[in-house]
């Protein structure tokens, strides 16, 4: 079984590009905090590479942004290439098959880059648990 849940930062904007027959696909890199930290160490973070492909891509591309927090599910895929002087590299990439926001819009920027997630947050009325409706026309019942 090859599934991998991460939960992390953008490190910075994500870049689509396009392959040769058009499809899109983005990368882009996540910073995920170490869930321990010595005593009187700054806690310490691991760095992935997403690749996101077609629809989810361009999801990547229209929403997130550097310093977005959010949750990848996928897979972990190596790859390996000779450079121009025959040294091989290896690289270790995170194929996303889920993308996820973590948290609530952060600020007017975030808000900006993605209008569908500009929607105000019901809070509960007078500690009563109940959220107040503007308009209960369309209720079933």
């Amino acid at each position: 079984m090859n599934k991998v849940f991460l939960m992390g930062r953008l490190v910075r904007d994500p870049e689509l590009r396009m392959t040769a027959t058009g499809t899109p696909v983005c990368s882009f890199s996540l910073a995920v905090d170490r869930s321990f930290a010595r005593q009187g160490e700054e806690r310490k973070a691991d760095f992935f590479n997403i690749v996101a492909w077609r629809n989810q891509a361009e999801f990547c591309k229209k929403y997130l942004t550097k310093g977005t927090k959010i949750i990848v599910i996928g897979s972990i895929q190596n790859r390996s290439w000779d450079d121009q002087n025959g040294q091989k590299h290896y690289a270790t990439d995170i194929i996303a098959e889920e993308i996820n926001f973590a948290e609530s819009k952060r600020s007017d920027n975030y808000t900006q880059n993605s209008p569908a997630m500009s929607a105000p947050i019901a809070t509960p009325d007078s500690g009563s648990g109940f959220y107040p409706i503007d308009d209960d026309s369309d209720m079933p019942f």
